[in-house]
């Protein structure tokens, strides 16, 4: 009983500590900087550059999608014609494929930010 209130606490208590982590380390680094005399506007920077984070989901997923759909065309095509077992080619196969899908994906995302 006790641990089914545990683990949800626990778990909020991890989320917010990573997050208030990262807030204050990035608070502190900016304050040094600012102490430094640096310009603010470094923080600024990266801002309205680049491709949108939508744009390169949507293409990696599209890719992860694409390459899982052809993983399971080829562990389709392997066990038709071969005497391998069933239970071993497939997720093999459709791992190793969303891989290369992925890894394709991380490519053109590459050069969409190239652009």
């Amino acid at each position: 009983m006790g641990a089914q209130i545990l683990v949800p606490i626990s778990m909020f208590l991890m989320i917010f500590g990573i997050v208030y982590l990262i807030y204050s380390t990035r608070n502190r680094e900016r304050l040094a900087l600012i102490e430094k005399g640096v310009d603010a506007s470094i923080f600024l920077k990266g801002h309205g550059k680049g491709v949108p984070v939508w744009k390169v989901l949507v293409l990696n997923l599209a890719f992860l999608l694409i390459g899982s759909g052809v993983g399971i065309f080829v562990a389709l095509l392997i066990t038709t014609y071969t005497s391998l077992v069933d239970s071993a080619v497939y997720p093999s196969i459709i791992f190793i494929m969303a891989g290369v899908g992925l890894l394709a994906g991380f490519s053109k995302a590459k050069d969409l930010d190239k652009e």
